[in-house]
């Protein structure tokens, strides 16, 4: 095993530390040697990465010193174009200026060519983190939950749509568990295999819509589940245009059909596994209870709204039920370890920040004793429109789980979704258009 090794099941963020600490020590001789690079990863609003690559021997003393980015990495649109600015936005607007980004040597990854990457926490000026980074958000959930006592296990589930350079999917049908149809794909996903050995992956399998496969890295610890997430789509996306593809990560790549990010999670405890109902059960009343309040978070797009509308494996009803697929949530593993899967977000959600707000509502539910309703009991619905979602988020309870800078990110991003869709003109305002005539 090497410090690099990403070990399966919970983690707190002590004995995290201890691994970064010592990952860290081996990465810096690693570093150290001429030819070799760095590559610092910041995730983003938009679930995805900003990067800056740096040469040896300059990179060893980044992981003791740090380095700058531009602080409106965490307040800019899919374009990266600097959002409306607000009280909030300030400090990251006024004047874009930097940001120190410290290396978690825990996340370091080889990507090939004598090349490392490795993805970092922000700072702000002052020493004191930066409230808007995604990991910012899902390291304080952690703590709050482990002051419970509780410590979770995450697994997350990509969905992903490979299509030709013409936007045609490399298979023309659903292939859903296939093996023969998918012979196109078959080179860029040998290739795959190669690029993400380092992640720990757990399976792979072809996916019912066309040109649809899911690639499955085994649960750990909630930074790195996230963090690897976010690495394995990079490295996939990375693949698919080495073989002149393209690597679709929208929530509905065709209405009625949908990428999702399914989010599995346990909780440990002092004494061993969280059961059910007690303990995870009143996490998932609480997730229940708080679900549509944070649809923005599972839904952050247009296109996710397509998702939750047509796609039917994307249950917009809030219920649950035991290993059953058509549920929000399913109960699912083993009796002595059971954990639960949440079905809300889709593959364009930002991986830290569905955690980070699963861990919240989650832990609310915990921490008032809550009991989840009989399994397939309705008991509300995700909002249907990104309108509906921003009524949610004004309405302040994500304020309460999240923290105020959050809760205005998300609004102001949200906004910004929307104006952007209806300042585009759309093909299907041409199809409509056309009927008028």
């Amino acid at each position: 095993m090497t410090p690099f090794d990403r070990p399966v099941g919970a983690r707190s963020l002590a004995v995290r530390a201890e691994a970064g600490s010592a990952a860290a020590a081996v990465l810096r001789r690693v570093l150290a040697e001429a030819g070799t690079r760095l590559v610092l990863l910041v995730p983003d609003p938009h679930a995805r990465f900003a990067a800056v690559e740096l040469e040896a021997p300059f990179a060893a003393e980044v992981l003791d010193d740090g380095y700058g980015v531009c602080s409106y990495v965490f307040a800019w649109t899919p374009e990266r174009d600097p959002l409306p600015g607000n009280d909030v936005l300030q400090p990251y607007l006024g004047g874009f200026g930097d940001l120190r980004i410290r290396a978690d040597a825990a996340s370091a990854v080889p990507l090939g060519d004598r090349t490392w990457a490795v993805v970092c926490d922000a700072e702000l000026p002052s020493g004191a983190p930066a409230d808007l980074a995604p990991r910012t958000v899902l390291r304080r959930q952690l703590a709050e939950l482990e002051e419970l006592g509780l410590v979770p296990s995450v697994g997350l589930e990509h969905e992903v749509v490979f299509r030709d350079a013409d936007g045609v999917p490399l298979t023309g049908h659903g292939v859903d568990y296939a093996v023969g149809g998918t012979e196109r794909l078959a080179p860029l996903l040998a290739d795959l295999r190669s690029a993400a050995a380092g992640l720990g992956v757990e399976s792979a399998r072809a996916e019912c819509h066309p040109g649809q496969y899911e690639v499955v890295l085994r649960h750990r610890d909630a930074l790195s589940a996230c963090d690897d997430a976010l690495l394995l789509q990079l490295l996939t996306r990375r693949t698919a245009a080495a073989h002149g593809a393209r690597a679709d990560y929208l929530a509905a790549p065709e209405t009625g059909q949908g990428n999702s990010c399914h989010v599995h999670l346990s909780l440990s405890t002092p004494d061993g596994p969280a059961g059910f109902p007690f303990g995870l059960g009143a996490f998932l009343a609480g997730v229940l209870r708080d679900a549509r309040a944070l649809t923005a978070l599972w839904a952050p797009t247009w296109n996710s709204y397509v998702r939750l509308r047509t796609a039917p494996f994307s249950p917009r009803v809030l219920r649950w039920g035991p290993d059953d697929r058509t549920a929000a949530v399913r109960l699912c593993g083993r009796a002595e370890a059971p954990r639960l899967e949440f079905r809300f977000a889709g593959a364009d959600a930002q991986p830290h920040l569905v955690v980070a707000a699963l861990l919240a509502a989650g832990r609310a539910g915990v921490a008032e004793g809550l009991t989840p309703p009989e399994p397939g009991t309705a008991v509300g619905e995700l909002a249907a429109t990104p309108w509906d979602a921003l009524a949610e988020l004004e309405k302040g309870r994500a304020e309460e789980l999240l923290g105020a800078e959050l809760a205005t990110q998300q609004l102001t991003v949200l906004r910004a979704e929307l104006d952007s869709g209806l300042d585009t003109v759309t093909d299907v305002q041409r199809r409509r258009g056309a009927l008028r005539s």
